[in-house]
């Protein structure tokens, strides 16, 4: 049966990754990005914070085949402490950061989950899977992360309570908490600051590749017991204070 999916933020890194393998995996991808990507990928261009910019995203998505899947990888960072020489932090920053990384995952995974219980289920009862991306920040964010840890953890609180709401559609939610990856966001750093931060994965000892997060995606599709569930992918890295 041919089925859509649904990739917030993939129009680079870990969401592209992810859109592209869905698509070899023959699901009719849509893309909700701020821009476009290098790809033929279906887009709609917006925000995961914007109501109706999700709600045309879902209706492209359910348009091209049925919805079975919803990747939540879009996200910003910020770096800023609490106290500064000037002030305060921010508050429309921190603000900003929220709206994003929580209330975009959440906008966009209220929406996909009201078109999945539309979807006929399948041999196993399933309508759709839904796949929010934290962060190892969301358990050890270091200083300076306070509005992007705050962000992720709450996507980590968001998982348990929705996956055990939505089961009784046959939908389900994990979450993926990945470590540091080689995306355009980190590759901006200087080269030695990326290095230093591979040095500290104690193995494989270098950063992770969008495509392992993707090949994660696709098993979590797979695989109807993985449920209710934050899965860390990060070479067994902990973060530390600074």
């Amino acid at each position: 049966m041919e089925r859509s999916a649904l990739v917030t933020g993939g129009a680079s890194g870990l969401g592209r990754a992810a859109a592209l393998a869905l698509k070899a995996r023959g699901f009719q991808v849509v893309v909700l990005d701020l821009k476009r990507g290098p790809d033929d990928l279906l887009y709609v261009e917006g925000s995961v914070a914007e109501e109706e910019d999700v709600r045309r995203a879902v209706e492209r998505a359910v348009g091209e085949a049925p919805l079975f899947a919803l990747v939540n990888a879009a996200g910003v960072a910020h770096a800023e402490r609490v106290l500064t020489r000037e002030g305060p932090h921010g508050l429309a920053a921190f603000r900003r950061v929220l709206e994003v990384n929580l209330l975009g995952t959440f906008n966009a995974l209220r929406l996909a989950a009201w078109a999945m219980r539309e979807n006929p289920p399948d041999a196993e009862g399933q309508r759709g899977v839904i796949v929010n991306t934290a962060s190892v920040a969301a358990y050890e964010g270091q200083v300076g992360q306070a509005a992007y840890a705050a962000s992720k953890a709450g996507v980590v609180g968001l998982t348990l309570p929705v996956a055990r709401e939505l089961a009784e559609w046959g939908i389900r939610v994990v979450t993926v908490a990945p470590g540091v990856f080689a995306t355009p966001m980190l590759q901006g750093l200087p080269e030695k600051v990326q290095e230093a931060l591979a040095a500290q994965v104690p193995f494989p000892k270098r950063l992770g590749r969008p495509e392992e997060y993707a090949a994660l995606v696709l098993h979590i599709l797979e695989n109807p017991m993985l449920n209710g569930e934050v899965i860390r992918l990060d070479g067994a890295l902990r973060l530390p204070p600074r």
